[in-house]
């Protein structure tokens, strides 16, 4: 069948109907009542603001994993060990020069006080033998608290330097490990990240719009969108938890979007003018069309968000639900404040201009432009262009084969964080993996000396004593067993003394590996702990072991990430696939955008693993060794890309769509939509990598895999995948784009992406 016939269930263009509608009334309201909409804007924006600060909004990184062997293992020790389950910390002491027994009162001083300091129950004294390093100038205090000193956050960190001043007034270098550690890193503003994004969005707006006005309205918009946004998840932080990169993501994605959705409309609107249409109309206009492909890219990336909550994490659910509100702000800002503004500047949207002022849109009857110019080249050689576009991501993605996902642990921090200095100190004196410690607890059976045969001969009654004597010497078998087992692992370093419950229940103690944390050696280690050592070591014995810990519940996260994944693939792709189907009535161009965006993510995801993992460039963005993909970043870079990839996918076809309906030619259409998206969709691509890439100056690794691979998944969707890959798979298709077998057009309900049906 020839692909310029119409194919049986076609549905022929519909006509163009008149303006009005409720996304018309929307923009005209707005431009009417223009002084009062930014006035209600503003006052959110403070009332946002004061609520987060009233409320007192906190962020947090303390989570559970209610399936794992990690949360069973922390219950086990809280049920048995009076405040076995708490958090512990090490404090590191140091001295460059001589010996820490040389300030041993210091020291002393320094643990009383960490034993009377708030949310503190025990604190080990680090000049005994195996906490004190062999040299003398390291130990080690094992602090515990009874809360999680993560959650306790920056405001709790003057209590333990308080407490440890001694020690410091005395010479002795006091750092933080840990838990503590991760409390004590300074929270820095991202004001340079998104000073360094709004500048260059700012030049990118100005040399795409010609403008300063039409420059920076979308930026003043969508800061005061991004910044009402902040507010409600700060005010809503303080009623649930949310991770600590909960707001930086939000700022990220509503500044982004926000500003794009801004320039999109502004550009509409400018057009509309140069078409000689009023400006209360033109506003009205402007959010009857481009507005409604505004509110369908922005309900696309909020369900890509939601859609996290697939991986059965809530942790990982509230990044998603972090991120949907400020994007949802900023889209609310977009379809209201930006037409009031627009209608303020009315016909002055083009003073101040710094080069001439471009339309849009060339003339209806003319197709020599640039962009026309190219999409015929494509048009005459698509399977060219199609295969050298999905070589270019082919290539890219080439290292995500080598991914390794991991934890990003302290050393890969700055020298100034003191969980830096601790981690260097800790590893330089006992081993790296000092910083890798698991946690083995041993739960033992009710008669162990029956079950371990540790029962006297014996032609009557045992006594209490006897039996207590029996019971002492099976338990101390079974973990001397265990012990020994674990201490032939080639893979372990230490196994520290085990103590028994009081209540006899169970045995607990330490293993540190020969690797540090991010080594996948470790993570085996723990594996091997699990399946074979501990259970082999333990058979007939009626005990059962389990392996907890911190470093045990991050590889825990780590294999549940891995789990999920799939759905939240799924999920995502479903909801996206369900979401274009009903925008554009195209199970192909549906089908279509799904495919493409995976190829989108590949490049990405290779991107940042060629930067991290192998190092290529990593100390041009502060990364200055190699270090693992931080375990939920795929995940959230798969949402976060999908959900913007279709922000570009909706604008192009909105466009093509609209061209489509007026004369029905395919090659045409999609010319035309090319030729008057390409410059605007450009600009915008290159104002959000630049937002997202800015944030690559956070000291934080995380933040800086989450920023890098967005900016790069943003240009490569905007310039291989708009600009090559669709156009050339349109080109091939031809009139099988707008196809929709009969049966399903009927199912489907209407809805126009660019209100021209």
């Amino acid at each position: 069948m020839s692909l310029l016939r119409t194919p049986p269930g076609a549905v022929s263009p519909p006509p163009v109907a008149a303006r009005g509608g409720l996304f018309f009334r929307l923009g005209t309201f707005c431009a009417r009542n223009a002084w009062k909409v930014v006035g209600v804007w503003l006052g959110l924006l403070v009332v946002a603001t004061l609520a987060h600060v009233i409320s007192g909004g906190t962020y947090s990184d303390d989570f559970v994993l209610p399936d794992s062997e990690t949360q069973q293992g922390v219950e086990v020790l809280s049920d048995h060990v009076p405040n076995g389950g708490q958090w512990e910390a090490p404090v590191v002491f140091t001295v460059p020069d001589g010996t820490l027994g040389q300030h041993t009162q210091a020291i002393e001083a320094s643990i009383k006080n960490l034993e009377q300091a708030t949310h503190v129950v025990t604190a080990t004294d680090p000049l005994q033998p195996g906490t004190l390093a062999n040299d003398g100038r390291t130990a080690y205090s094992n602090v515990s608290f009874d809360a999680n000193p993560r959650a306790l956050g920056l405001p709790y960190i003057p209590t333990i330097d308080q407490a440890v001043a001694p020690a410091r007034a005395d010479g002795v270098e006091v750092d933080y490990a840990g838990l503590l550690g991760i409390a004590a890193e300074p929270k820095p503003l991202d004001l340079v990240s998104e000073i360094v994004g709004i500048g260059i969005a700012l030049i990118v707006l100005l040399i795409g719009f010609g403008s300063v006005h039409g420059a920076t309205l979308p930026i003043v918009a969508a800061g005061i969108g991004v910044g009402t946004g902040i507010g409600i998840l700060g005010f809503v932080a303080s009623m649930a938890t949310f991770a600590t990169v909960s707001p930086t993501l939000g700022l990220m994605m509503g500044l982004g979007v926000g500003i794009d959705y801004g320039l999109f409309l502004t550009t509409r609107y400018r057009q509309f003018l140069i078409d000689g249409v009023d400006p209360m109309t033109a506003a009205g206009k402007t959010v009857a069309t481009s507005g409604r492909a505004v509110l369908v890219a922005a309900t696309t990336v909020v369900l890509a968000m939601l859609g996290l909550y697939a991986s059965g994490m809530t942790f990982i659910g509230k990044l998603g639900v972090a991120a949907g509100i400020t994007v949802s702000v900023a889209a609310a800002a977009a379809l209201t404040l930006v037409p009031a503004m627009l209608f303020l500047l009315g016909n002055r949207i083009d003073k101040l201009a710094v080069r001439r002022v471009v339309a849009e849109e060339a003339p209806s009857d003319s197709t020599d432009t640039p962009w026309h110019r190219y999409a015929e080249r494509v048009s005459r050689h698509p399977w060219l262009h199609l295969g050298a576009g999905v070589l270019a991501l082919l290539v890219l993605a080439i290292p995500l084969l080598s991914m390794n996902l991991g934890q990003v642990d302290a050393g890969s921090s700055p020298t100034s964080y003191s969980e830096r200095r601790a981690h260097d100190a800790l590893a330089s004196a006992f081993g790296v993996g000092m910083n890798a410690p698991f946690t083995v607890v041993i739960q033992l059976p009710d008669d162990p000396a029956a079950a371990d045969g540790a029962a006297p001969p014996h032609h009557g009654k045992l006594s209490d004593a006897q039996k207590k004597a029996a019971a002492e010497r099976a338990v101390r078998n079974i973990v001397d067993v265990a012990r020994m087992a674990l201490g032939n692992d080639p893979g372990v370093a230490q196994v520290t003394p085990f103590q028994v419950s009081k209540d006899g229940e169970i045995a607990y103690g330490n293993v540190l590996p020969t690797t540090d944390p991010q080594n996948s050696a470790t993570r085996d280690l723990m594996t091997r702990m699990r399946d074979t050592t501990l259970p082999d070591a333990l058979k007939g014995t009626g005990a059962t072991a389990l392996v907890t810990g911190p470093e045990a519940g991050q590889f825990d996260f780590r294999n549940q990430v891995a789990e999920r994944l799939p759905w939240i693939i799924g999920v995502v792709i479903a909801t996206a696939f369900v979401l274009l189907l009903l925008t554009f009535r195209s199970p192909l161009l549906a089908l279509k955008a799904g495919v493409l965006n995976l190829l989108s993510i590949g490049a990405a995801y290779g991107v940042i693993v060629a930067v991290f993992q192998w190092g290529w460039g990593g100390p041009l963005i502060g990364v200055h060794e190699h270090v693992p993909i931080e375990h939920y970043v795929p995940m959230m870079m798969f949402a976060i890309v999908f959900g913007l990839s279709m922000d570009y996918e909706v604008f192009l076809l909105s466009r093509v769509r609209e061209a489509w309906v007026r004369h029905g030619d395919n090659t045409a259409s999609v010319a035309d939509g090319l030729s008057v998206t390409a410059r605007v969709i450009t600009c915008a691509a290159l104002i959000m990598a630049s937002v997202f890439i800015a944030f690559v100056l956070s000291p934080d690794i995380v933040v800086k895999e989450i920023a890098l691979g967005l900016g790069v998944s943003v240009l490569v969707d905007a310039t291989i995948i708009r600009l090559v890959v669709v156009p050339s798979t349109m080109f091939l298709l031809g009139r099988l784009n707008w196809w929709t077998p009969s049966w399903l057009d009927r199912l489907l309900p209407r809805f126009d992406p660019e209100g021209e049906a």
